[in-house]
């Protein structure tokens, strides 16, 4: 069975948009500074951990595995 995006959007609350916003917020950013592109493999990480901090010296691309490793406590 196809998942049904729209309505799952719909169904998400203020706080979830608003995290999600703010990780791709961290990864244009990161783009724009050329280190990182669309369909690299790499991930953006939070050096502090919290994903509203999209501060340039809190960000670093990492590789998907690398990133998976170093998961929340």
């Amino acid at each position: 069975m196809a998942r049904n995006y729209r309505s799952e959007y719909a169904r998400e609350t203020g706080e979830r948009k608003a995290k999600r916003a703010a990780r791709n917020r961290a990864r244009y950013s990161l783009m724009k500074q050329g280190r990182v592109k669309k369909g690299d493999g790499k991930d953006v990480d939070h050096k502090n951990r919290n994903a509203m901090d999209n501060r340039p010296s809190n960000l670093r691309a990492m590789s998907r595995a690398a990133n998976l490793a170093r998961r929340r406590k």
